[in-house]
């Protein structure tokens, strides 16, 4: 893949027709080496978060060498761009049998979730009546913290959970274990903690000990509004509970981390093809790179990148998006902080879409495509130290009856300087 200093330099030199994801390989290289640093326990990638390549290669590089799988080719893309000895954890608590089997016989995976008796009896008759598996099993949490809560598909309930952890640990003569997920961007420390003690609790009632507590993914990254605790408070938090946990000396501590490790890691540069007052068509949209910006309405951090000459407008405006298809629900609402004077032509970083942008990209309506090039700058914003903390959301300081504006005062020499807030006229 190519290289360039930044996304400016991408459009100053070559300027793209397709979407194109700008992708950083330090951030998720610091992420990883932070996690094992930090977390007491063996950190498991979700693969979902971000399956390219580039990223199962660096983690790798980094010292991460678990993976998350939540499918048949999931299982298939790790084997088949990491060396044999990459741990696989096929955690999807529901799976054909086709998938179990392969899994077990043509992969070598021996860990598999689950949430109910029927799919331990599947996973049981599709290995064969292995004794060698590694079962854990799923409970369910409140969901309580998370921007995005997970509480309702998975996940065995407090009063289904004592029999199915007893028949589990009859099952097998490989290790036993709990897991769950709070959520995804979780924004509350304390949710692990409870999470834990309410699976201490199971086990105790299952008169049974586990030998793994898999703590799930869940933790959050930056965005504009979301500004989440220190990572290391989540760390402590999950510490105290699993001390408090009725487990054994030899308990393991997993987590699957997936949008910590990603999300600073990739920007997605897309091109404004039409503006309608404060509706801007971008050849980049829903069914590509920007579900999230649709389905969980988040507002990402923007920046405004020209071709030929300087963006001159001071002033910031909220604008909306549309993308490519001629679906309707292919818009995203925002608003997203632009300056007044974006026109046709011009190109939007988008950022933060490391975790849950590429990985969501369709075919729809014949768009889709999305080329990678790698920059070398910062991320747009970072909780380990490789940009800003926050993302300053200018829609928190407004009225959104008020006819208000953002001008940027800058000095001499087109820098930028401080924001202060103005009146339209």
């Amino acid at each position: 893949m190519d290289s360039y200093q930044s996304a400016l330099d991408l459009v100053r030199k070559q300027p793209p027709e397709r979407p194109v994801a700008l992708v950083r390989r330090a951030p998720v290289s610091v992420a990883a080496q932070w996690f094992q640093a930090n977390f007491k326990g063996d950190v498991f990638y979700a693969v979902k978060a971000n399956p390219s390549a580039w990223v199962l290669e660096t983690l790798w590089a980094s010292g991460v060498t678990s993976f998350d799988v939540a499918s048949l080719n999931e299982i298939e893309l790790v084997r088949s761009v990491l060396p044999a000895s990459a741990r696989l954890a096929f955690m999807h608590p529901v799976k054909s049998r086709v998938s179990i089997a392969k899994a077990y016989f043509d992969y070598g995976v021996r860990t598999f979730s689950l949430d109910t008796h029927d799919e331990l009896r599947k996973i049981l008759d599709a290995t064969g009546g292995a004794k060698d598996l590694n079962l854990i099993v799923r409970l369910a949490t409140s969901g309580e913290g998370a921007n995005l809560p997970l509480t309702n598909k998975f996940g065995a309930q407090a009063h289904e959970a004592p029999s199915l952890l007893m028949a589990t640990r009859q099952a097998t003569s490989g290790l036993m274990g709990v897991s769950f997920h709070v959520g995804s961007q979780c924004m509350k420390p304390t949710a692990y903690a409870a999470a834990m003690l309410s699976a201490s609790r199971s086990l105790v009632r299952a008169g049974v000990f586990a030998d793994v507590v898999d703590v799930g993914g869940g933790f959050p990254s930056v965005y504009p509004g979301m500004v989440p605790p220190a990572l290391s408070e989540y760390m402590d938090a999950i510490n105290r509970a699993f001390d408090e946990m009725k487990v054994h000396e030899e308990t393991q501590l997993w987590a699957e981390p997936g949008r910590a490790l990603v999300a600073e890691s990739t920007s997605v540069l897309t091109k404004v093809e039409l503006r309608k007052g404060d509706a801007l068509y971008l050849n980049d949209g829903s069914y590509g790179n920007l579900f999230d910006a649709t389905h969980a309405k988040w507002p990402f951090p923007v920046r405004l990148h020209r071709q030929d000459e300087e963006v001159e407008s001071e002033t910031l405006k909220p604008f909306r998006f549309y993308g490519p298809t001629c679906d309707s629900i292919d818009s995203m609402p925002g608003p997203f902080w632009l300056p007044a004077d974006v026109a046709e032509g011009d190109y939007v970083e988008i950022g933060m879409l490391g975790a849950y942008g590429v990985t969501m990209g369709t075919r729809f309506n014949g768009y889709g495509e999305t080329d990678t090039v790698f920059l070398d700058d910062a991320p747009m914003a970072s909780l380990f130290g490789l940009g800003p903390r926050s993302i300053n959301n200018p829609r928190s300081a407004f009225d959104p009856d008020d006819n208000k504006v953002v001008r940027l005062n800058r000095p001499k020499g087109g820098k930028r300087g401080k924001k202060r807030i103005v009146k339209s006229k």
